[in-house]
């Protein structure tokens, strides 16, 4: 029986992302997350007496040096090596344009393929194939410059790929599944796109998704991927690795009529995501939804409540807030008499939809949007139709507020 560990983007030193890290606690946890989620999978290896890692690509994240690193990197690939663990890694499009991936002294159980491909023996029945990236972009197929399986045994191939195209993801070394099952190798080690899928099972086409998530755009628990190989049979189970869990989550409110019954239900629903954490912290954003009778006084109090929920994550010891948003309507009123602000909440709605008003609100959000960084804008406004839909949560998210602190003025 032969175990291997298969994982891919670890992106070491990766910038995680979140509101939540202005917790001086938590920030000391994800800085180090990605490298805790590369110790974790290292253990793993060794304490499944594991003969090989293999590492599909984008071991680091960029073109940032760090000696710490790189001693952590020698570190722990030096445990491997003591163990008795093979490791193979292909370069991906991050670690093409990363120095230290050229300027290591790596340890002697490491084997790194180059952009030529090649193959190398693990055990008597059992090759491994692997084709790097040699420069930052790979705009067409590497499928050529693997060699072919060698007969009578079980062969194991690594590629860093986008396959046909994956959402929020560039095109690199492009490729169709099909193209891979009829290659004539028993296990596709993929690396690339960071949400795990197993695109097929005879053969093996996985992609192990990242061990660790960066920001809440990557919410979820995240694993790699352990093979037993018996009597040229491969089996596959998955291996939690990630040191914080993003969470994006949200909590019908509907029935909540005052402050101490959605306390009590917050409570209860934040310690119920704890219980079924992954990782040993979670960062959550939190959705309110729902038509409660009180909504208008839970979107006039929402400075409160954010504080709130945010202690009572704290209480859980595990579980932080990155963003508390509100999504509240009124519930149908049963009293067909119409308030002056019931009134002005027509007026609102009729301003809102007229031209004058929607080209006056785009035109302001786009002033703000400019004097914010490159890469901020990028985010909240990827593509021509952005700045209209911002604009319209805008003016929408006001107009609740205005009217919240209205009805409570007048309460």
């Amino acid at each position: 029986m032969v175990r291997i560990i298969h994982t891919a983007d670890i992106h070491l030193d990766s910038p995680l992302q979140s509101l939540a890290l202005r917790n001086e606690s938590l920030r000391e946890v994800v800085e180090a997350a990605t490298r805790t989620a590369f110790q974790t999978i290292t253990g793993t290896a060794i304490a499944e007496h594991a003969d090989a890692l293999l590492i599909a690509g984008d071991l680091f994240d960029g073109k940032q040096r760090s000696a710490r690193t790189a001693v952590f990197l020698i570190e722990q690939l030096d445990r491997l090596r003591q163990a008795g663990v093979r490791v193979f890694y292909i370069k991906g499009n991050h670690d093409a344009e990363n120095q230290l991936t050229g300027s290591l002294d790596l340890p002697d159980n490491v084997h790194v393929f180059s952009g030529r491909g090649g193959k190398v023996q693990l055990t008597g029945d059992i090759w491994v194939h692997g084709v790097s990236f040699s420069e930052r972009h790979a705009p067409v197929s590497l499928l050529p410059r693997f060699s072919a399986p060698v007969a009578g045994a079980v062969n194991i191939a690594l590629l860093h790929t986008s396959l046909s195209g994956a959402q929020g993801h560039d095109v690199y070394a492009p490729c169709a599944v099909s193209d891979l099952i009829t290659m004539g190798f028993d296990y596709w080690a993929l690396g690339h796109v960071h949400k795990r899928q197993i695109h097929s099972e005879d053969p093996w086409v996985v992609m192990p998704g990242m061990p660790q998530g960066r920001d809440i755009g990557e919410a979820g628990p995240k694993s790699a991927s352990l093979l037993t190989i018996t009597d040229k049979t491969i089996d596959v189970t998955e291996v939690q690795t990630c040191a914080v869990e993003f969470i994006s989550d949200s909590l019908d409110i509907s029935n909540t009529d005052t402050d101490d019954a959605l306390r009590n239900q917050l409570r209860v629903h934040l310690r119920t995501i704890a219980g079924q954490l992954n990782a040993s912290a979670g960062v959550l954003r939190l959705e309110l939804q729902g038509t409660p009778n009180r909504h208008w006084q839970f979107l006039r109090d929402n400075d409160y409540w954010r504080e709130q929920v945010s202690e009572l994550a704290r209480e859980t010891d595990c579980l932080w807030i990155d963003k508390l948003k509100f999504n509240l309507e009124a519930p149908v009123a049963q009293d067909t008499s119409a308030s002056a602000i019931d009134e002005l909440a027509v007026i609102i709605a009729q301003i809102q939809s007229e031209p004058g008003f929607a080209n006056t609100a785009e035109a302001r959000v786009s002033e703000v949007i400019q004097d914010l960084p490159t890469e901020v804008r990028a985010r909240m406004l990827p593509d021509e139709n952005s700045t209209r839909s911002l604009a319209q949560t805008l003016c929408q998210s006001g107009s609740k507020q205005i009217l919240a602190r209205m009805k409570g003025a007048d309460s």
